[in-house]
């Protein structure tokens, strides 16, 4: 199961004083799972944006407390800055980056809201996907008359925030309200010209952005500016919708940028806008020569954007995940102005490195390392992750036929029906490696259950409810290993059957490591469903295992005979 990751990017309405910025997000820093991405203060704006991520739960727990303690050290009734506010936490939107949706962060974004106004006594504004009221989808709407006009929005129905509405109080004096809310990932990206040229990276710009040109009258450039009835610009729309964009010059560099800001990568992807800046600079003779990151990106943008070049070149997309990487990274030139670290600018990777556990990962190890642990006197990692890397092997051999098939010379018109097969076998690898490691976890919880105290008739109920709960969770990895373990035997079959002839040993190779791999964890759920309580829970999971173990023998014997026959 993907994880799920979420960011937040509260502003703050104190720009200036260090040290009141730094005690907010001192209460970030201290949630655990949780990684501050950056704070960005403005002076003439008194101003601070910051921005973090991590699991949903973890990130809504730091941003409560850091409204708490922004509630606490920014009066609003000595604020003032350029920038539009309402309150001290001013605005909070939560992003969904991987493993979870815009509907999930928006009500994730509505429970945080009730809690900061239950138990912070902050009333909070829904805005944009979280919105309860028609209209309010709009900040600006929602931040109306800003922090002054609290006192005659706050007791008009109408204009009431979503919870905590009550008439004007100390409290509310100064605090202020916070808006929060839930919206897509933006991505901040600039698109390297092969020019100098302000006036025609300003062309392109205006040829995609949503908001577009206004419409002239004779010439295109100096003609006078079409009105409507009502006295407002005429505009022709872009060609990109959830865009906006300008054309500027980069002294640092010597070049021309189309500067964009895509809103809701859901419509506008980063690869979809390149290729139309590129397309719309060619039709001005100008050529993009590359693209460069503004900030932070989810993992799915640069897979997407790899993906779609795969496909144009006709090539299987079921490939492991840094491979397409790289096919993204040349693809959109990232590597252009200066060299593109995806441990760097992939907001998943950079949560990895804080992972202090990663280094111990058992797939982190070589193949060497792997068998040398096992070997050790140590029982984990044992039979469990040892089956399940045997089906991400058999899952890796399946995949492996798929993608010589793919581009195998005179097979180009099937490549999608290959790269169909390579894209499941790539899945079940992953989810397959996955289980390596959660099945030695789903151990150590068995461990740590043990070790809890036992002194009191109270402490013994507590550690045999805790050990029963491993028990269980031990015996559901092995028996979920089963599982993917057998839709390894779809991609072996196909392949055995359809697959290049020269590799159809190799499709049966996989077949007898994933008829290994559902063995194997089987033995693990009936072992550990022994151990449980719960008799009829236990025959459960023994029946499905056997279940499986039998669907496993017959898939073999089918894909064996197919290799024999094609062998012979």
């Amino acid at each position: 199961m993907e994880r799920q990751i979420v960011e937040c990017v509260p502003n703050f309405s104190e720009g200036r004083d260090k040290k009141v910025i730094k005690q907010i997000t001192d209460e970030i820093e201290a949630v655990g799972g949780v990684r501050l991405l950056d704070v960005d203060p403005g002076e003439a704006t008194n101003r601070t944006v910051v921005t973090f991520v991590g699991s949903p739960e973890a990130v809504a727990e730091a941003a409560f407390r850091a409204v708490k303690k922004a509630g606490e050290v920014i009066d609003m009734r000595q604020h003032h800055g350029a920038h539009p506010r309402i309150g001290a936490t001013d605005v909070l939107p939560i992003v969904p980056v991987s493993g979870i949706t815009l509907e999930e962060c928006a009500e994730i974004a509505r429970k945080l809201a009730r809690r900061i106004a239950d138990e912070l006594a902050i009333p909070c504004y829904c805005y944009e996907a979280a919105a309860m009221r028609p209209g309010r989808q709009n900040l600006a709407v929602c931040r109306k008359g800003e922090y002054e006009a609290i006192a005659e929005r706050i007791t008009d129905p109408a204009e009431a925030p979503d919870f905590g509405a009550r008439p004007m109080d100390e409290r509310i004096a100064r605090t202020g309200c916070t808006v929060v809310g839930a919206r897509d990932f933006l991505i901040a990206v600039n698109f390297n010209l092969n020019t100098t040229s302000t006036r025609r990276a300003n062309a392109v710009a205006f040829d995609v952005r949503e908001k577009g040109r206004p419409e002239r009258e004779g010439n295109p450039i100096t003609g006078k500016i079409k009105l409507d009835a009502e006295g407002r610009k005429i505009m022709r729309p872009g060609t990109l919708k959830a865009t906006k964009a300008i054309g500027w010059y980069i002294e640092e560099y010597g070049i021309a940028q189309v500067s964009m800001n895509i809103t809701n990568i859901g419509i506008t992807p980063l690869h979809k806008a390149f290729d139309e800046v590129c397309r719309c600079a060619a039709l001005r003779g100008l050529r993009v020569t590359g693209t460069e990151i503004v900030g932070l990106v989810p993992e799915r943008t640069l897979l997407d954007a790899g993906r779609h070049y795969l496909r144009l070149q006709n090539r299987s997309t079921g490939i492991p995940k840094e491979d397409i990487m790289k096919i993204a990274i040349k693809s959109l030139g990232l590597d252009d102005l200066r060299p593109f670290n995806p441990q760097e600018k992939v907001i998943e990777y950079m949560l990895d490195a804080d992972n202090a556990a990663v280094g111990k990962q058992l797939t982190a190890m070589t193949v060497k390392g792997f068998a040398d642990e096992t070997a050790r006197e140590s029982p984990a990692p044992g039979g469990g992750s040892v089956s399940a890397y045997m089906g991400a092997l058999g899952a890796a051999l399946g995949t492996m036929v798929a993608n010589l098939s793919a581009h195998k010379a005179g097979w180009d018109d099937r490549w999608e029906e290959f790269s169909n097969v390579a894209d499941r076998g790539i899945k079940l690898q992953a989810a397959l490696l996955h289980l390596v490691d959660e099945d030695t976890e789903a151990f150590n919880g068995i461990m740590n259950a043990l070790s809890m105290p036992k002194g009191s008739d109270e402490e013994k109920k507590l550690r045999a409810e805790a050990l029963e709960q491993a028990t269980l969770a031990a015996a559901m990895v092995p028996l979920e290993t089963m599982r993917q373990a057998c839709g390894v035997f779809e991609v072996c079959r196909a392949m055995a059957a359809d697959g290049n002839p020269a590799s159809v040993s190799d499709a049966g190779v996989g077949a007898l490591a994933a008829r290994s791999a559902v063995f194997g964890a089987g033995l693990n759920v009936k072992i550990n469903a022994a151990g449980l309580a719960d008799k009829a829970r236990a025959a459960e999971l023994c029946a499905e295992a056997d279940r499986l173990a039998a669907q496993a023998v017959e898939a073999e014997a089918e894909i064996l005979k197919i290799v024999n026959e094609k062998i012979k």
